[in-house]
């Protein structure tokens, strides 16, 4: 872990100072963190944002970005945040499990019916209702960006029951709820840094893994394992997250600004979106890949009402379920 002196003396490097209000920086800029490339979704869109706010403020405040992971691990720039050390940033949603118990939910395997239904969870009450509780570790949600649907893959062949995972070594991230989920359906749950996975496939050393299309096709996974079920397991969100003490020091027109200029950069990110797992999909359908649906999603459904138990145990985790639930079918 970062001590605040080590981080600070880091950014110091890069020329950027702990935190702008304090160092005595241009305290119009907001530094903003993101693990991945330029050209991901996630990073275009907060430069969108960047855009639409020196836009509306007239150039007084603006968003530089540090992507590729200039700043740290998500995991690192998160309790960097709750101290004020980094203004704003993009993080999954899973590195929040410790710290902020409702952040679970939306993590748990076969909660969501659809995308659509996800987006509306995050769009409406259920999502801000999350977002709301980490201020009280210091850090305001803004709003949700999409990371996709997680689907299974594997080397064997078409994976449509719970019995076609049976004895097989799936790639999970180092998460206990992944874990767990593998676990409940049969499987054998093998936690991996991503980087790993191409070559534990072609050793053999794992026989599939779970993901979104972009991942499964930019990591060639569909190389060594080219059957892929639409089984949209699991769609943790990404959220873009700023410092409270970093929001508290904009006056409120330019918190609802900010705000505004953030839930406009959803869309954008979206349509950005939208279009790679597309453009992801196609490429691997021409490189061979062979895709299924599951014969019945109920028979892996539920299988995991333990898992929910298990993880998602106070009444407000178990009440904010019951109203991601009762979304699923609502027409937009």
């Amino acid at each position: 872990m970062f001590s605040r002196r080590s981080f600070a003396g880091g950014l110091g490097a890069l020329g950027i100072g702990a935190c702008s209000s304090e160092s005595g920086l241009d305290s119009r800029v907001i530094f903003s963190s993101d693990s991945h490339a330029s050209d991901y979704p996630t990073v275009m869109a907060t430069r969108e944002m960047g855009r639409l706010l020196s836009e509306r403020t007239e150039g007084r405040l603006g968003i530089k970005v540090f992507q590729g992971g200039q700043l740290g691990s998500e995991r690192d720039t998160m309790e960097i945040m709750t101290m004020g050390g980094i203004d704003m940033g993009r993080i999954n949603i899973a590195p929040f499990n410790a710290i902020a118990p409702l952040s679970i939910v939306p993590v748990l395997p076969f909660l969501f019916k659809d995308v659509a239904h996800s987006r509306r969870v995050f769009d409406g009450a259920p999502g801000r209702k999350v977002l709301d509780s980490f201020e009280q570790y210091g850090i305001k949600g803004l709003v949700y960006y999409d990371c996709g649907s997680r689907n299974f893959y594997g080397s064997r062949g078409p994976i449509k029951t719970p019995d076609d995972l049976a004895g097989m070594k799936l790639r999970v991230q180092n998460s206990d709820v992944s874990v767990a989920m593998i676990d409940a359906l049969g499987a054998d749950a093998t936690p991996m840094y991503i980087g790993e996975v191409y070559q534990s496939l072609v050793q053999g050393v794992i026989d599939g893994g779970e993901n979104n299309w972009p991942t499964y096709f930019t990591e060639r996974h569909h190389e060594v394992a080219p059957y892929f079920t639409r089984s949209q397991h699991v769609m943790t969100p990404d959220m873009m997250v700023m410092s409270l003490h970093r929001w508290n020091s904009l006056s409120e027109d330019d918190q609802v600004i900010l705000m505004e200029c953030a839930e406009a950069s959803v869309l954008y990110m979206r349509e950005l979106w939208d279009a790679k797992v597309l453009a992801s999909q196609e490429a691997a359908l021409a490189a061979g890949v062979q895709v299924n649906d599951v014969d019945d999603i109920t028979q892996f459904s539920d299988l995991m009402r333990p898992i929910w138990d298990r993880f998602a145990t106070s009444n407000d985790q178990k009440q904010l379920i019951e109203e991601i639930e009762a979304m699923r079918d609502v027409e937009t």
